[in-house]
Order: structure tokens, then sequence, then C-alpha cells
């Protein structure tokens, strides 16, 4: 095979997994097909702060970054602490609020969003602006394979840039077709922003929806999760998507799951964990009571936020009041 028919192989397989987002590869028979979008947990750490303040740093700074800050001086750690609360402090009023907190978490958390989308960008940004217009994307993505009118791997080029350009019209906030690096993140990762979650919706129904009503019915659903293939015994949890399909995902019991009901299932309203993780440094760390932080009241409290030698996997840290 020749390396040019490699890269033509990889760019297209690239193409299809970027541009259906919210589809996914074929499932065997037995094995489930999963739509939902759940919110991910901040920490795999038990949340006990009487034995140990690892959940907080790892919800605080995400959990790669955590470990660096185990490798650090007191004194270092706080000295970092303290330049990140400049950047929690949004509005630069010299405090930090449960919001701006919640913000950040939230940020930290999707630091593996961020970093996809840096690696991708350069790749994109032809003409090193530090934007991405929609004809450097189409052009990149699309400029070879829309020359061939009959592809010989199954997929339609023009249909799915036809997609692309909805969605990106969509991240694109002021219109212009020019995608700065937060709308390009929306563009790529579309079930992480509010404003998108109604183009998440519409691919999915799409993508289900194989008789084109607007509506997705029990069969359809099934039908995108399993295959029979032959096999008359359905699995036991396909019998048990279809009691959730009648009791749960229909609300009005009409048979079909329409637009509201497509969210509802696939982006259910989860517990805002970034919310309470907020909640609770605030309440930690508010040593006036005042309901917000200073950044003096923060690195007081380094140890909840971020650790260092001193605090690593509790060595010498049992519980809170002990320094």
């Amino acid at each position: 095979m020749k390396a040019t028919d490699l890269i033509i192989m990889d760019l297209r397989q690239f193409l299809m997994c970027l541009s259906l987002c919210t589809a996914f590869a074929l499932s065997k028979p037995t094995e489930k097909k999963d739509r939902v979008h759940h919110e991910p947990q901040l920490s795999d750490k038990v949340h006990n702060d009487a034995q140990s303040f690892d959940y907080d740093h790892d919800a605080f700074l995400g959990a790669e970054e955590a470990k660096t800050f185990d490798q650090l001086t007191p004194e270092e750690s706080k000295e970092r602490l303290g330049m990140i609360v400049d950047k929690i402090d949004a509005d630069k009023d010299g405090f930090v609020t449960e919001g701006e907190l919640k913000s950040w978490i939230k940020h930290a958390q999707k630091k593996y969003i961020y970093d996809n989308v840096e690696n991708q960008w350069q790749e994109f940004d032809m003409n090193q602006d530090g934007l991405i217009s929609w004809d450097e994307y189409r052009n990149v993505t699309y400029g070879t394979y829309l020359d061939d009118p009959d592809p010989d791997d199954g997929f339609n080029y023009k249909q799915m840039m036809v997609r692309d350009e909805r969605r990106f019209k969509m991240a694109d906030k002021d219109g212009d077709l020019i995608a700065t690096k937060e709308e390009f993140t929306a563009f790529l990762h579309p079930e992480e922003y509010d404003y998108m979650k109604d183009i998440v919706v519409q691919e999915t129904m799409e993508d289900i929806d194989k008789n084109a009503d607007g509506f997705i019915d029990l069969e359809e659903y099934i039908g995108d999760m399993y295959s029979h293939d032959g096999n008359t015994d359905e699995p036991e949890w396909v019998k048990t998507e279809r009691e959730q399909f009648v009791e749960f995902r229909d609300k009005n019991r009409d048979g079909k799951m329409d637009k509201e009901e497509t969210k509802d299932w696939i982006l259910p309203s989860d517990y805002d964990h970034a919310e309470a993780e907020a909640r609770h440094l605030v309440y930690e760390s508010d040593q006036n009571k005042d309901g917000k932080l200073t950044k003096e009241e923060i690195v007081d409290k380094y140890d909840l936020f971020v650790g260092s030698q001193a605090t690593d996997f509790g060595e010498a840290l049992v519980r809170h009041d002990e320094f």
C-alpha cells in the first residue's frame, strides 16, 4: 500500500470521527451503545477531608496537575497557588466568588479537551493569525475529497461538510465564520457547552431517526443500540431498554421521543459536582464569612486547595485542624 493511500485512510477516519461526534462505532449484537453524556466525577478518590484533601486537590487542579504539587515545598505551593488565584478572579476585584471557583473547577476538569484542541490548532490555522475560519477548516478537512464524486469508502463527504458547517456556524457566536479558540473548542466538543446542546440533540436525532419524521420511535431507539443479526432472542439489557423507553424516555406516552425528550435522555441534568465543590471550598476557607475569598484566605488554606510535599499521600496530614 502506498504512503499516500495510508494518509487518505487516516484522514477519512478522522473525518468520520469528527463529523459524527455523537455517533459511535458499530456494536456487536450483545453490546450496548451509550449516547448519554454525563458530567464526569471530579476525582476517583474518596471525598473525606478527615483523612486527606486528595479529592479537593484533584477537583481544584485536575488529577494530573495535582500530582505536580505533591513534589513542591509548602512555600512553592503557596506561590503557585497565589498565581492561580489571580487567574480565577475573573473580574479582578480582589475576591474569588463561588461562581468563579465553579468556573475554574470546570475548566480544570476539562483540560484534556483543551489539550485536544491545542493539538489540532496549528493544523487548521493555516495563516497563523490565531483564528480558524470556516474556509480554513473546510479546505484542510475536505478539500481533496470533494473532488471525488464517488468515494469508495462509503462516506458522503459533501453531506458531512454540510453538517460540519451547520455546527461551525452554531459555535461561531458572532457569526463572522471565524472561530476563536473557545468557539473552535465548542465546535469540536459541543456537548460541553450549553449553547451547543441543541445541535447535539439535532445531530443525535438525525442519526437515529431513520424514517425522518422528526421523532425517535421505540424500534429506532433500540435499533441504534442493538442489531439482531438474525437472532430472535434479545439480551436482557435490550428488554430493559425497551422498558426504559416506555416508562421514562417517552414522557408523554405517545410512542416516540420528541426533541425535548431526546435532550432529557442524552443530556440529563446531573448533580453539579463542580458547584458542590466550590461551595465546600468557600465554606472551609472563608474566615470572615462574607461569602467570598481573598487571596490570603485561599493561600492560608493551601493544603486544602493544592497540597505539597508536606501533605502528600496524607503522611503529615491526618486532620485539617492539626495544621
